[in-house]
């Protein structure tokens, strides 16, 4: 017992002579100062201390999001042993970081570096902990924010970080970088942007949670071409931040595509069919003024156009069989058509969903609620759905890529706490209801945090109404940004295969848009036309943007995000599937799960439904597995897939689709034969039907030579066969262009 207290009386006065010692300089702050070291050189990364085991039996918390906890494992756990505050050099903190005893992280700080210093004055200070006075950071900046550098050239950074104090510091030496375009641009440890490539790059700094991006300018290498940029001509706000930023880069814009281009792009693009022989023939003659205008405007009305759409936004919302009873998921698709049908706005839309109670089958938006039955699941699904990022990150340590804390995650959750559902009278029935008790506990305070939708006011804890209804205010304001970039920047991908902001479920700050400017403006247009969605696809098809050919200059055949061109893409699984029945001229049968075959509504859908039409994703179909449907699980577009496949490339040669509906006697082909009409005329239209186009002299030559040479009628079939399917194979046919 002497003994011990000995040892303890001498802790004491060791911890009183370190303060008299140092009580002329303040103690570097455990907060501010020891956690960026910590975050600056890994410790804290998760492939170290910070991952969710820690490493050697020490753990910390992802980059320093926990001051507490964190402060208490450096400082308390393993008897102590990491520091020593009787002579700082032989702390276990500075002798693993600095390699003087071994250290399977390596060498991380030298003893003549600041860091050093830093951390060994705060262990002569008595290793303060965090304080509740402590200066808090407000945020950080980077200079230069935008800068132009010509390829093989360097920029340095600098960041300076702004406390609520009214102190600011440069911060440049302890700050993370990461590089968000490596083939324009790479970034050092120490701030140092390298341009390796033409384009733009950006350069995120993170500092104490802080973000802070710089954009990295590279024009291409060529000699500036006046005359192709003073050729285009824009016709909207689409068109002048576009070519803003082409003339940054020193990228000219390609021509203009041609009218039977066009109508195959647009229609694939809006409607998901290809336009027929005399609805080409027809718009290619026509000399009238505005003539594409007006076939914007008859796509916008067309039935096809409900179908596109309401098939769109069932992938986005989970319209899924597999996840919800028959019934329901009927009620819920209806629920969609008919919003699409009435052209609800956006936020009206989004609105009766998140507020939605009743039963599932009545209001089918009620089924939102029995897919995502869990408050966790629900805040992670309305922010991918609707705000287009993610926040999962969030739930177990601070986002390391975006400004979203643990905190303001489970604050966020709390808004659906409430939620609750119960069985109806009838069968696979829920009623949707919202309680007026329940709270989710934050898992690190063991306390329910007062809701709160991300960047507004909270919601009062003891409050008894619908939480969700100021969930749904916030979410679809006009001056909420992320809901209305999200959804311009989901419609901007249907027409252009490559989002502004890529990928559409990635919208972080870290992630900034290839056309910030033009990103802000669409969304902005959205507002102000009060979310009506068709009048932004209006706006996108009618812009010269859209109508640019997508056959590439020398200059710009390396674009792949600015829109100098139109990118070919291939047709999704539901589209090519249509178009290969409507060529053909046989519809192809869909059978439903098996599963659903007892339900009292037969096992397959009436014959001459389209694959867009078909409300669930939980159908029978070898094509469009085989070319990358969604399963409709989880709310990401990573779902989808255009990666070419193995599989995919044998069933367009050899598999089941092409070749029955090919040999099928009463099919367009048979059609087209019986009609006695002139070989040049059987040629014209299968190119028209499945290209949008006429043949090519040398193409009409050979197929006809071909043709006539056939011996008998049979074979004559079996050579406009090998034409259609010649045709339907091709790139030109796969692929919008």
């Amino acid at each position: 017992m002497p003994g011990r207290l000995s040892s303890v009386v001498s802790s004491i006065l060791l911890l009183v002579s370190a303060s008299g010692a140092h009580a002329q300089e303040a103690a570097p702050s455990f907060r501010n100062q020891i956690q960026p070291i910590l975050a600056r050189y890994g410790c804290s990364s998760g492939a170290c201390h910070g991952s969710a085991a820690g490493q050697g039996g020490f753990r910390l918390s992802l980059r320093g999001y926990d001051d507490a906890g964190d402060y208490l494992s450096i400082t308390r756990s393993a008897q102590g042993r990491r520091v020593t505050l009787e002579d700082p050099a032989r702390s276990l903190l500075l002798l693993k970081a600095t390699k003087r005893v071994p250290h399977k992280g390596g060498e991380k700080i030298k003893e003549g570096w600041p860091e050093y210093q830093v951390l060994a004055d705060w262990i002569a200070h008595g290793a303060p902990g965090p304080q509740e006075q402590d200066a808090r950071i407000q945020r950080i900046t980077v200079s230069p924010l935008h800068a132009s550098v010509k390829n093989g050239q360097q920029q340095p950074l600098k960041v300076t970080a702004y406390f609520n104090d009214g102190r600011q510091e440069d911060v440049t030496r302890w700050a993370k970088y990461t590089a968000g375009n490596t083939s324009v641009a790479t970034v050092d440890d120490d701030g140092v942007v390298k341009v390796v490539g033409n384009g733009e790059g950006t350069v995120t700094a993170w500092y104490l949670s802080q973000l802070a991006i710089a954009t990295i300018t590279a024009p291409y290498e060529h000699p500036p071409l006046a005359a192709t940029f003073d050729a285009f001509k824009p016709r909207n706000f689409i068109d002048h931040e576009v070519v803003t930023k082409l003339k940054e880069l020193n990228l000219p814009p390609s021509g203009q595509c041609t009218d039977a281009e066009f109508i195959r792009r647009a229609f694939l693009d809006t409607l998901g069919i290809l336009p027929t022989p005399d609805e080409t023939r027809a718009f290619v003659s026509d000399a009238q003024p505005a003539k594409r205008d007006r076939l914007i405007q008859s796509l916008l009305e067309r039935p096809e156009f409900v179908d596109y759409w309401s098939y769109k936004w069932s992938d986005l919302l989970l319209v899924n069989s597999d996840k919800l009873p028959v019934q329901p998921m009927w009620s819920y698709y209806q629920w969609i058509r008919r919003n699409v049908e009435q052209n609800a706005p956006w936020d009206v839309m989004v609105r009766d969903l998140l507020t939605s109670t009743g039963s599932t089958l009545e209001n089918g938006a009620g089924n939102f609620f029995t897919l995502h039955d869990e408050p966790t699941r629900l805040a992670e699904t309305v922010s991918t759905a609707f705000m287009g990022m993610s926040i999962a990150c969030a739930k177990c340590h601070n986002h390391p890529m975006e400004k979203w804390t643990h905190d303001q995650y489970y604050a966020f959750a709390n808004l659906f706490s409430r939620v609750r559902s119960k069985n109806g009278v009838v069968t696979d029935e829920r009623v949707v209801f919202a309680s007026t008790d329940g709270d989710l506990v934050q898992p690190l305070s063991g306390k329910a945090l007062a809701p709160t939708p991300l960047d507004a006011q909270p919601v009062s804890l003891t409050a008894t109404s619908d939480r969700r209804k100021p969930l749904a205010d916030w979410l679809t304001a006009p001056e909420n940004p992320y809901f209305s970039r999200a959804i311009t920047n989901r419609v901007w991908k249907n027409f252009f295969g490559t989002a502004l902001v890529e990928a559409v479920d990635d919208l972080r700050m870290t992630n900034p848009a290839s056309n910030e400017a033009l990103l802000s403006a669409a969304a902005s247009h959205l507002v102000k036309q009060k979310f009506d969605l068709k009048v932004l696809i209006r706006t996108i098809l009618e812009s010269e943007t859209y109508q640019r050919s997508s056959v590439a200059l020398p200059e710009n055949q390396g674009d792949t995000r600015y829109y100098s061109r139109y990118y070919p893409r291939r047709l999704m699984a539901e589209v090519m599937l249509d178009a290969v029945s409507q060529v053909t001229a046989v519809p192809t049968s869909f059978n439903m799960d098996k599963r659903n075959a007892n339900k009292g509504i037969g096992s397959a859908y009436p014959m001459g439904y389209r694959a867009l039409q078909l409300p669930d994703s939980h159908t029978s179909s070898y094509f469009l597995d085989s070319f990358g449907r969604p399963d409709r699980v989880q709310t990401c577009d990573c779902e989808r897939t255009n990666e070419p496949s193995m599989a995919q490339a044998l069933h367009i040669a050899n598999g089941d689709t092409l070749n029955l509906k090919l040999g099928k006697a009463d099919n367009r082909i048979g059609t087209l034969l019986a009609s006695g009409r002139p070989d040049v005329e059987l040629v014209e239209d299968a190119y028209l039907w499945c290209v949008s186009r006429p043949p090519t002299e040398n193409e009409r030559q050979g197929v006809l030579k071909v043709l006539s040479e056939a011996p008998s009628a049979a074979e004559k079939r079996l050579v406009l066969e090998d034409v259609f399917w010649g045709l339907m194979s091709s790139r030109e046919f796969l692929f919008n262009h």
